[in-house]
């Protein structure tokens, strides 16, 4: 049986939502023992967090000053030696998730599993190759440490609040290289919902056509109560950040309504969105790629169905 330790990843003392996606994809495996780890200077609330997913056996914590922040130079290290015993490691593909993993993955001598979206067994998974224009089956070595890193938008989170798992502190004896540190973090602060984990986002492209017209898409946001994006185009053109880009070069999120205004739909930005409960596409152009997916699609132009919507929102 496989016993498999996920990774928690967390910012400002609160763990980020993957991690409880990252426990569902284990629970999947059919594991035995299903434990978290904290890497953290002050690990206690994370834990306690982390305690309450269903499905996690135990939570470990390495409390050191250098895990104020997770430096994937300084995690790696602690994690590989925290692995010793498990027959999987587990993380999410998210920024940190990607730069951290596949340094575990080099320590502990095995080739990474990326991007997991479904467990077909305790060493066979699935994940997207071209762009998400196809998926293969992946078997890794059954007398190997399977590192592998799983793709949020493809996992429901697990159910958080009713487990008490147990809180252990480990003690890990490792030296930790020094050639990287904290220096700052500098990140956009928005009262928006975060557009990873929101259930709703209003996205726009191109054919906003400026960045004072995207104006339009904040307001309808707004109203909706949902988190903003943008495709690549969009953010290229100086619309918008790019920390809002949504696609293969941005964010992959499964929001339950992604709505698409001026979005022509290439596959790199559909690879992004494809996992999305409903997706609205609204383009003035019928023979835009994202109609190809889109629920529902609707021919128009986004300054003039936009008012309509929000009339009809009241």
């Amino acid at each position: 049986m496989s016993k498999i330790l996920v990774i928690a990843e967390h910012l400002e003392g609160k763990l980020n939502s993957a991690t409880a996606r990252v426990v569902s994809a284990a629970v999947a495996t059919g594991a035995q023992a299903i434990d978290v780890l904290v890497l953290s200077d002050a690990p206690d609330a994370i834990a306690a967090e982390a305690a309450s997913i269903e499905g996690v056996s135990r939570v470990l914590t390495v409390t050191r000053t250098q895990n104020a922040h997770l430096l994937a130079a300084t995690a790696a290290p602690q994690i590989a030696r925290a692995a010793e015993g498990y027959s999987h490691v587990f993380g999410p593909s998210t920024t940190t998730g990607k730069d951290l993993m596949p340094r575990v993955a080099a320590l502990l001598g095995v080739a990474q599993v990326s991007d997991v979206m479904t467990v077909e067994g305790p060493h066979t998974f699935t994940r997207p190759i071209y762009a998400g224009n196809a998926i293969i089956t992946v078997e890794a070595p059954a007398d190997q440490t399977v590192v592998a890193t799983i793709r949020p938008a493809s996992w429901s989170a697990a159910a958080s609040g009713d487990n008490a798992a147990p809180v252990e502190a480990l003690d890990l004896d490792v030296e930790l290289p020094t050639h990287t540190r904290f220096v700052e973090l500098k990140q956009a602060k928005s009262d928006r919902p975060d557009l990873q984990s929101a259930s709703r986002v209003i996205s726009g492209g191109r054919g906003v056509g400026s960045k004072e017209n995207f104006d339009i898409i904040f307001r309808l946001a707004e109203k909706m109560h949902a988190a903003v994006g943008a495709s690549r185009a969009a953010v290229d053109a100086g619309y918008v950040p790019n920390d809002m880009q949504v696609g293969q070069t941005g964010k992959i999120i499964a929001p339950e309504l992604y709505m698409a205004f001026g979005i022509s739909g290439a596959i790199q930005h559909l690879t992004g969105i494809k996992d999305a409960g409903t997706i609205v596409a609204i383009n003035k152009d019928a023979d835009a790629p994202i109609f190809e997916i889109a629920d529902i699609g609707l021919v128009g132009d986004l300054f003039k169905v936009i008012p309509e919507i929000e009339a009809a929102l009241g």
